[in-house]
């Protein structure tokens, strides 16, 4: 090969090295940035994707009116959230756990649900998993947590079109008290 084909091949070979780096960069770009957050005035902190937003307002759980903060964000296709009900008595946090549970699947419209334990440091909790439809009338699946620490009531939610086992261990293996 003479010095002027080398000089006709460089270009065509920088042009294939840029194409392939950008690639792999592209793939290596994570649409998941796990980073741990910890709800205001809680001891739980967990792993969610994306940097969440805040919202609090009054729900009426287990009867009067309950105070209740949320962080959430959207990611990858997902909508991960943790939310937060300061009941005021612990002994309301099993009735209010088993309605908040009740209203969720009533508003997702599931059908049968599938409740296992879920182990979790510091608390008991329980993962519930069902298939349903958006306010769109579009299909979802999700997961949600249910537990209680004190007088503080907790759902961590996790909604996609498809869940895969390995973003569910992620965001609900992080769960834990300190």
């Amino acid at each position: 090969m003479t010095f002027g084909g080398a000089a006709r091949l460089l270009p065509r070979l920088a042009a294939a090295f840029f194409l392939t780096t950008m690639a792999l960069l592209t793939a290596c770009s994570p649409t998941l940035n796990w980073r741990e957050v910890r709800p205001e005035g809680t001891r739980l902190a967990l792993l969610l994707p994306c940097k969440p937003d805040k919202a609090q307002k009054t729900v009426p759980l287990g009867g009067p009116a309950t105070p209740l903060s949320m962080l959430g964000c959207d990611a990858g296709g997902a909508t991960f959230a943790v939310a937060v009900a300061q009941l005021g008595d612990a002994a309301q946090a099993g009735p209010v756990l088993a309605q908040w549970q009740s209203l969720t699947l009533a508003n997702m419209k599931a059908g049968p649900a599938q409740v296992s334990p879920l182990t979790m440091p510091g608390a008991a909790a329980i993962l519930v998993k069902a298939q349903g439809r958006r306010a769109d009338g579009t299909a979802v699946s999700g997961q949600a947590a249910y537990f209680a620490q004190g007088a503080q009531a907790f759902q961590v939610v996790l909604y996609a079109d498809r869940i895969t086992p390995e973003l569910a261990e992620t965001f609900f293996s992080s769960l834990k008290f300190e």
